[in-house]
């Protein structure tokens, strides 16, 4: 049998018995259980009942999480002339053309979002296969392809999150930091799972949301009452 760590053993007898809480259960247990040495990330996972391989399944989208990530997002855009330059203004970490082509070409990927003007996308086209498993591939349904680099710069700074359904029809992202309050914790998660519902494809077909559930990068999940984060309880 597996031995476990005194942090390990006590996160998980401090979850045991607890499944489909409410959301505000769920944050503060969260929270209170994150004792690593560092600050852990609140993620959630959602399984939805879709099929993504379906085009009218497939679920996408962004959503401006009312507390931010905690994290330090990383931007690279591709533009040229004025908008390389709004671009810099605005915060951007890397701006490019085919220079930056040819570095994410090499193996160098410093960034954790990725924005495009639509006038370089016959560039960034290239990169396809090494940027779309990372998801870091610029689409305009999400913003990030877009001649407002400014604004799409500031949101992704901001705390803006994207989502995309994966091959099993789950979704998941982080939410925020264990610093965070559980109030701050309950608001993003809230906001998160709204977005998701508001992203419901044309071709769903019976229960939408099957299943949500939060943790922190070190600790166990637990399991959420889907009416107590969806406003139906």
């Amino acid at each position: 049998m597996a031995k476990f760590g005194k942090r390990t053993t006590a996160a998980r007898a401090a979850f045991e018995g607890k499944h489909n809480v409410t959301v505000e259960e769920a944050a503060a247990l969260v929270k209170d259980n994150a004792k690593a040495k560092f600050d852990e990330s609140i993620e959630i996972a959602m399984t939805l009942g879709v099929d993504p391989r379906h085009a009218d399944q497939m679920v996408r989208g962004t959503v401006s999480l009312p507390h931010g990530t905690g994290k330090t997002v990383r931007v690279a855009v591709f533009a040229r002339g004025e908008k390389a330059e709004e671009a810099k203004a605005a915060g951007a970490d890397i701006v490019g053309a085919e220079d930056l082509m040819e570095t994410v070409q090499g193996g160098t990927i410093e960034f954790d979002r990725c924005i495009a003007t639509p006038d370089m996308m016959a560039v960034v086209g290239r990169l396809g296969k090494v940027l779309g498993p990372r998801n870091l591939m610029p689409n305009p349904r999400v913003g990030t392809v877009t001649m407002d680099v400014k604004q799409a710069v500031e949101d992704a700074k901001g705390g803006q999150v994207q989502f995309k359904a994966e091959k099993a029809g789950v979704v998941h992202a982080g939410i925020g930091k264990a610093s965070f309050s559980a109030k701050q914790i309950e608001e993003n998660m809230l906001a998160f799972v709204d977005a998701v519902g508001k992203a419901k494809p044309s071709g769903a077909k019976g229960t939408y949301m099957k299943k949500i559930a939060v943790s922190s990068t070190m600790g166990p999940g637990v399991s959420i009452d889907v009416s107590s984060a969806t406003g139906n309880a």
